[in-house]
């Protein structure tokens, strides 16, 4: 049994697999309370549904990327028999979590996106850097960036994931409405830095308040 928020088939607006269709499975609850967070009505809202009602829901779409989300996934002790029912019946599976929970409960052929939180968050102290060597190298890690100094935590992590899996693809994106992306790209082009920047596609199709998309 899982609390959901909601059920939904949009377009992925972030990672690597952005531009996709995907069917998301936003799981209700989170431990942090980030400053720009964007998904509050998660935090509370939601219903309890079984696994297979989940997975039947899921087959409506008749799409083969689910991505896994919330709120944070993984404060629920049945998202990894979630993730695992989703595999094993074909689809591929991206799950989001926010770095402060440990990534080896989920089936390591699930695509984990880790996102490390920054300062200006207010929830740094909450990442878990044993999530690191437990990347694989399928697996992404984002960073929201809202100021230089988020940049420089970000950039400098980056440096000490590389030493550990230097195939993880990692994400730089821009806290919405606040550092403009012009910024943030000269940033990492000055820096010569290796990291991908994580535009949130849907925000620019869709209404960016609007939920379910």
């Amino acid at each position: 049994m899982l609390r959901v928020n909601e059920i939904f088939h949009s377009i992925q607006g972030e990672s690597s697999h952005a531009g996709w269709p995907c069917v998301f499975v936003r799981l209700s609850g989170c431990n942090l309370r980030c400053a720009y967070c964007d998904t509050l009505y998660a935090h509370e809202e939601g219903q309890d549904m079984t696994l297979d009602q989940i997975l039947s829901r899921v087959r409506r779409y008749r799409c083969s990327l689910v991505e896994v989300t919330g709120g944070e996934p993984l404060i629920q002790k049945d998202t990894p028999l979630l993730i695992e029912r989703l595999l094993k019946s074909g689809y591929k599976v991206l799950l989001e979590t926010n770095g402060s929970q440990d990534i080896s409960r989920v089936p390591s052929s699930c695509i984990r996106i880790v996102d490390f939180k920054c300062p200006s968050s207010g929830h740094c102290e909450a990442n878990d850097f044993e999530n690191i060597p437990r990347l694989e190298r399928h697996d992404e890690v984002k960073f929201v960036i809202g100021n230089r100094e988020d940049y420089e935590y970000a950039r400098e992590l980056t440096t000490r994931i590389e030493t550990v899996e230097k195939q993880v693809t990692v994400l730089f994106s821009a806290v919405f409405n606040g550092l403009k992306w012009e910024q943030l790209a000269r940033w990492v082009l000055e820096d010569g830095l290796r990291v991908r920047l994580n535009v949130q596609l849907h925000k620019a199709i869709w209404d960016p308040h609007l939920r379910g998309v």
